[in-house]
């Protein structure tokens, strides 16, 4: 059983802090709770909304109707009243009329308190009492939340509460509510893990420009800054970024930046720049949709071949697309072990969905995330020899790495170099450095992540997604199995270099092969395709700024086939 209870109005009225709110409300009473957010690119003004599912059981996926919407503003009750599900009730924050229940909460928190700011807590105390939850579950939370402020704000907010449920209370249960499961109490956000995973690390310096939807994880390594011992420098643009990224790397010192969009295209020279010098960046790259500016705080999977191909010339490099915010945390520590191993650039892709996206998992059991700081091993050699060249040719490709002042001369060039560090126009030089640098990417290959399976083994239909399509297309698969389908999925949370034995295997056997991207062009499919594992399939493909939802999915699945783009090798 689930419920999804969706907050809209402009912004500025709360929307997200209402949601927050219900989140670690519903979390706290033993709740699954998934929780996705869409929102114009405006301080003020236009459209939000904030959509909290919970359940008796673990959700991947937002859904696409509401069984309870409270809308803020006349504006969200016009564009999203026909999103209500059948039997739900709609909340609103003015007069009610036929099938919309009024509740003022703005003039109810300015009469408790004073001032309107309160009208999100009178808003969640209307959504207790409607699913028929106990007021005091979500005070006992206000208590926590505001605890720091003093006890005047934690008594207003729990007046303001308790008003909501009372005057809600006529409605009470109306919409039933799902009971508690035993689901963790903690719930994570995907910058948030990606930020901890980080941190616990040992990531000491992080460098960026903000930019929507990246600046989340920049924020968290802010506020961690002191428990870590990082470094974080807001930088003046983001080819200054990536370039202290790759001064701080020489030095020995594990460092990111963060981006989005144009700001990653702009990092491009200092990616090729760490390609050349072998310097362990990594970027996280959250995707928008574009070109351009295109739509900066909507979500998409635009930047995958980007991502892979960025940098001028030929160098090894990585790239990860973690799906929930659990892989994320350990993906992005598995993203900094490659960097620092291989001695070469890693990208990882979010996006804003996985970006906003919070739930509580039992991929860690009942455990939160580990904040312990864990350090990665940085490969670095301790005692170099006397006769020690920085670019050593190795079968592997990979140079014993030591640290300038290490009692090693350290030499490194921006243009060719021999393994001395030192510019060289040799061409026999160039070619045996040159392939030095792309061996690397036999063991990365061999070690690449094996895209996951979920379903069963002989599945007629696997759906083939990566990054943040991970929970939708799980939600399909179960909605198709339950109805007597046969379908498993495979995931990719490393999208290059592909073990394409690896790939293969988990596709194998099936007799209908769709891929599932949020992008125009089936980028996946085609570098699949290229690396000789994917043959003829259909491409689901979502490119409006909007997330999948797995109802979405088992729909167009179910549609006739002949109107389904193909994609072939």
């Amino acid at each position: 059983m689930d419920i999804n209870v969706r907050v809209a109005g402009a912004a500025g009225q709360g929307v997200e802090t209402t949601g927050a709110l219900l989140v670690e409300s519903f979390a706290k009473l033993g709740l699954y709770v998934f929780a996705s957010q869409s929102y114009m690119s405006r301080i003020r003004g236009g459209l939000n909304w904030f959509d909290v599912r919970i359940g008796d059981r673990q959700l991947f996926s937002g859904r696409e109707q509401a069984d309870v919407l409270v809308a803020l503003s006349a504006e969200a009750l016009e564009f999203l009243g026909k999103s209500a599900a059948p039997g739900g009730m709609t909340l609103f924050d003015g007069e009610g009329r036929d099938g919309v229940v009024g509740i003022k909460f703005e003039e109810v928190a300015k009469e408790l308190t004073g001032a309107k700011i309160m009208a999100n807590t009178v808003a969640a105390g209307a959504v207790f009492a409607v699913l028929g939850y106990e007021v005091e579950a979500l005070t006992g939370q206000l208590e926590e939340r505001f605890r720091r402020k003093g006890p005047e704000v934690v008594e207003s907010n729990a007046k303001c509460a308790r008003r909501g449920a009372e005057l809600a209370g006529a409605h009470g249960g109306v919409v039933k509510g799902p009971r508690g499961a035993g689901a963790p109490g903690q719930v994570y956000a995907g910058n948030e893990a990606v930020g901890l995973a980080a941190a616990a690390a040992g990531v000491k310096l992080v460098t960026s420009y903000p930019m929507t939807p990246s600046t989340g994880v920049f924020t968290f390594l802010a506020k961690a800054a002191d428990e870590y011992g990082i470094v974080v420098e807001q930088a003046e643009d983001e080819i200054a970024a990536i370039n202290m990224v790759c001064g701080a790397t020489y030095a020995g010192v594990p460092a990111m930046t963060t981006t989005s969009g144009g700001g990653f295209a702009l990092m491009v020279e200092g990616v090729a720049l760490a390609g050349m010098l072998e310097l362990p960046a990594f970027i996280l790259l959250a995707q928008r949709p574009g070109p351009a500016t295109g739509l900066p705080t909507r979500t998409g999977q635009q930047d995958l071949k980007f991502a892979i191909n960025a940098g001028h010339g030929e160098f090894a490099k990585a790239v990860f697309a973690p799906g929930t915010p659990g892989q994320a945390y350990e993906v992005t520590r598995r993203a900094l072990e490659t960097a620092h191993k291989y001695q070469t650039p890693v990208i990882m892709l979010t996006d804003q969905y996985l970006a906003d996206m919070q739930m509580n998992s039992d991929e860690h059991g009942s455990e939160p995330l580990d904040r312990t700081a864990r350090p990665i091993d940085r490969c670095i050699l301790e005692r170099p020899p006397a006769d020690y060249v920085r670019y050593a040719v190795t079968p592997s490709g990979v140079s014993p790495r030591a640290l300038p002042g290490s009692g090693a001369f350290v030499a490194l060039d921006s243009d060719e170099h021999a393994e001395d560090g030192h510019i060289t126009e040799d061409l026999e030089a160039r070619v045996r450095l040159q392939d030095k640098r792309m061996a690397k990417y036999r063991g990365m290959t061999e070690e690449a992540l094996a895209p996951e399976r979920y379903g069963p083994a002989e599945a007629e239909h696997v759906l083939v997604c990566w990054g943040s399509t991970y929970g939708p297309c799980r939600e399909a698969v179960d909605l198709l199995n339950e109805a007597g389908g046969s379908a498993a999925m495979v995931h990719f949370a490393q999208v290059w270099p592909v073990n394409a034995e690896a790939a293969r295997a988990a596709i194998a056997l099936a007799r209908r092969i769709t891929v599932v991207e949020g992008n125009s062009t089936g980028q996946l499919a085609s570098v699949l395709r290229e690396r000789g594992v994917l043959g003829e399939a259909e491409l689901m493909l979502r490119y409006d700024g909007m997330p999948f939802t797995g109802e979405e999915i088992m729909r167009r699945i179910s549609a006739p086939r002949s109107s389904v783009p193909r994609a072939r090798s």
